[in-house]
């Protein structure tokens, strides 16, 4: 029993076994950046969410056995979906796909069991509000009253901060950051590396300035937080304390990638002119061996090359 953030508590099977027996399904999944992008700028949300919507799905009758689990007293198997099945999530955004075609990418966005319908008015969204909700109840679906919000000007969508003035970093995981000490082993560097990466939309140059955090998990070095790594820490939560607002990209207008390229690393910025530059996305990342030895204009390539793969 896995204690959720509510204080209610989630069952969870470990199906190690099964996973490792079971074909992958490789429906994909959505791009997480391109619906960030599709909700944001609208003057009006709403946020859904499904009540346990994995158990919301019926397993197919001759796989039932194969989710069995053992207590005690008996053998149980499960007649939904359960959390924890290698294509559990795979499955259910081909449901929610299929049951929301019409409205996906107009009025709609999802992730999963994530939902956010935008509008560009009042009038239109509370038309999209009974489109979704007659599809909702033709198939059945459960919704989370605890975590729904309708008719907001902005709120969390997949752990971003969306309004209509742009995208904003969650300020939770800023927070998270600027509260952590400096690292004092590689497991607190492994766990600052992976809240730095999920912030990285935000961070510009974000490889260069953390490289001396990140050179602490090389194998081969003894740990050690030196000057030159905690200044890069400390530099890092004064960029979190004001992360800046990005805009949503309008495909109508010019894009402009600025590249930057150092000795150890390459970063850039796609910005759109609006009433001024206002950044896009940030992107970086740090130089291997062999590419810390190209001439400045092969980097400058390298840099161009691996911006246009990220966007």
């Amino acid at each position: 029993m896995v204690k959720k953030a509510n204080d209610k508590w989630r069952m969870c099977t470990d199906y190690t076994d099964l996973n490792k027996a079971c074909p992958k399904d490789d429906y994909p999944l959505p791009h997480i950046d391109a619906l960030v992008d599709g909700a944001v700028g609208h003057h009006m949300l709403s946020f859904l969410d499904a009540y346990s919507g994995y158990n919301q799905i019926p397993m197919y009758p001759p796989d039932e056995a194969k989710t069995e689990f053992i207590i005690d007293s008996a053998n149980f198997c499960y007649r939904v979906m359960p959390f924890g099945l290698r294509n559990a999530g795979a499955t259910y955004q081909r449901l929610m796909d299929k049951i929301f075609r019409r409205q996906i990418g107009t009025c709609l966005e999802v992730y999963v069991d994530d939902m956010v319908i935008k509008s560009t008015s009042v009038g239109d969204h509370l038309k999209d509000l009974v489109t979704i909700f007659e599809e909702v109840r033709r198939h059945h679906m459960r919704l989370n009253p605890a975590k729904c919000t309708f008719g907001v000007a902005g709120g969390k969508f997949l752990g971003f901060m969306l309004s209509k003035r742009g995208i904003e970093a969650n300020p939770d995981k800023c927070q998270a950051i600027i509260n952590m000490k400096s690292p004092r082993n590689i497991k607190e560097v492994q766990r600052l590396a992976g809240r730095i990466a999920s912030l990285a939309r935000f961070l510009p140059c974000m490889a260069e300035k953390s490289k001396p955090i990140m050179s602490l998990l090389k194998k081969a070095t003894k740990f050690q937080c030196n000057e030159e790594c905690e200044s890069a820490f400390q530099d890092l939560k004064k960029t979190l304390a004001t992360p800046p607002l990005l805009t949503k990209p309008n495909p109508r207008l010019d894009m402009i990638v600025y590249i930057s390229v150092s000795d150890k690393a390459i970063s850039s910025v796609l910005v759109q002119e609006k009433t001024e530059q206002m950044p896009v996305y940030f992107v970086s990342r740090v130089l291997q061996d062999a590419e810390t030895r190209y001439q400045h204009l092969e980097k400058t390539v390298l840099a161009l090359v691996h911006t246009a793969r990220r966007l």
